[in-house]
């Protein structure tokens, strides 16, 4: 496992009330016919110190929007897994959205989802579980947690700044 490779990643998770707008990707070369955040891919190259610049400019490319159609755009996760060969390192971003008409995306077809109902739907691992916790812990904090992940789930724990 000397050859590690990384993967840098951004998703953002538009959210209003209760919902949370989340793309069923279809045709992707990484992650196809599943759920995931409203918009998220990879870094380009003078974005790799700057994950909001990656996260924006994915989202403007994929639905259209801009920083000035959300709100309380905040990074709340960083999670790491090893895969393939490759340690995949993504960048939750969550924000509000109040849509005064529909959006579409490039990338497959986004979806209002109840909160109650967002866990019964396929997504990535690592996505599927900042999403449990976000459901059961994150949205009632404005914290920055990180997540390992390995076969049985994410160990998330709050990081601090020291």
């Amino acid at each position: 496992m000397n050859n590690v490779t990384l993967r840098n990643m951004t998703s953002l998770y538009l959210i209003n009330g209760e919902k949370m707008l989340l793309l069923y990707r279809i045709g992707s070369r990484v992650i196809n016919d599943s759920y995931t955040g409203t918009a998220g891919g990879h870094f380009e190259k003078d974005e790799l110190n700057d994950p909001k610049a990656c996260v924006l400019r994915e989202l403007y490319e994929e639905t259209g929007l801009s920083e000035s159609d959300i709100s309380d755009l905040a990074l709340r996760y960083v999670t790491l897994r090893l895969k393939n060969n490759e340690i995949r390192q993504n960048y939750y971003y969550f924000a509000n959205f109040s849509p005064e008409k529909e959006i579409t995306s490039n990338e497959g077809k986004l979806s209002w989802v109840e909160y109650d109902k967002a866990l019964d739907l396929e997504m990535p691992f690592s996505s599927k579980y900042v999403v449990k916790h976000y459901l059961e812990t994150g949205r009632n904090t404005k914290l920055i947690y990180g997540g390992i992940a390995e076969e049985t789930g994410v160990d998330f724990s709050v990081m601090e700044e020291f």
